[in-house]
């Protein structure tokens, strides 16, 4: 299955090292090619997003129920191995786990993830959010019971936006979301130990937002553990950090630390 991959360019010539972004759930590579790849071509990085199956224009929506999240490695693999290079692996959410499971088959040079699943695993985080908010709860399980489009557009903001967010954008967003694999989100709701394994001779670079609603700053702490490292938080910004209205200053902290790992 050959899965779909938005790729922008330099200019001139492309830095070594190639950048693949790997989304989240209910979205497709749309969500990087709003912002972030068009960034990262500017500063000389050949910069690409992989659309896992089912998503965006990737084949396999007939069977995405039955999709696991071993089928998004392999996506993400698939992608990885199209360059000459290996290229540094940025996960966002449920993409950050799928990096974390790849990243010792790849010979990825380095990852960075956003707002990732916490090593715990969703059901933790569902259960804190079902206790703490049981209106944005409902709003969020709207979103994940294969009816994004279903929920308000007032909803979608407080789970994944920020209150500054403008309303036509968020409207946009929210239309060009689809439903998730079932049997992913079942994956991805236990403890993750076992299939990341230790990835601590990598760099990884931990990025989180201050108001997630899904993934609050202490589970992503929970990562940075993981790895070794400590966690660079974005205070105001909620959880869908690449299409934020702040959005570049996250994508500036990626390219301040790509800099100093020599990429």
């Amino acid at each position: 299955m050959k899965p779909e991959i938005i790729s922008r360019v330099p200019q001139g010539r492309a830095r070594p090292t190639p950048l693949l972004f790997v989304h989240g759930a209910f979205v497709g590579a749309w969500c990087w090619d709003e912002y972030f790849l068009a960034y990262f071509a500017e500063r000389g990085y050949a910069a690409h997003a992989v659309s896992l199956r089912g998503h965006g224009g990737s084949p396999g929506q007939e069977t995405l129920a039955v999709t696991g999240v071993d089928d998004y490695v392999a996506d993400m693999l698939f992608a990885a191995e199209q360059f000459k290079r290996p290229p540094v692996l940025i996960g966002h959410s449920m993409g950050g786990i799928v990096v974390q499971r790849g990243l010792k088959r790849s010979n990825a040079p380095a990852a960075v993830l956003m707002a990732s699943v916490p090593p715990q695993g969703l059901m933790g985080s569902a259960f804190l959010l079902a206790a703490q908010n049981p209106q944005l709860f409902r709003e969020i399980n709207l979103i994940q019971h294969a009816r994004p489009r279903h929920a308000t557009p007032e909803g979608m903001r407080k789970a994944l936006f920020s209150e500054t967010m403008a309303e036509d954008e968020v409207l946009k967003h929210c239309m060009r979301m689809q439903p998730e694999s079932q049997r992913a989100l079942f994956d991805l709701s236990w403890p993750q130990y076992f299939w990341i394994g230790d990835t601590r001779n990598e760099p990884v670079l931990v990025l989180g937002a201050g108001n997630d609603a899904f993934f609050p700053p202490f589970m992503t702490e929970a990562t940075a553990r993981l790895h070794g490292t400590e966690a660079v938080i974005f205070s105001g910004m909620a959880h869908a950090m690449m299409l934020e209205p702040a959005w570049r200053s996250v994508a500036d902290r990626i390219a301040l630390w790509l800099g100093g790992q020599g990429l």
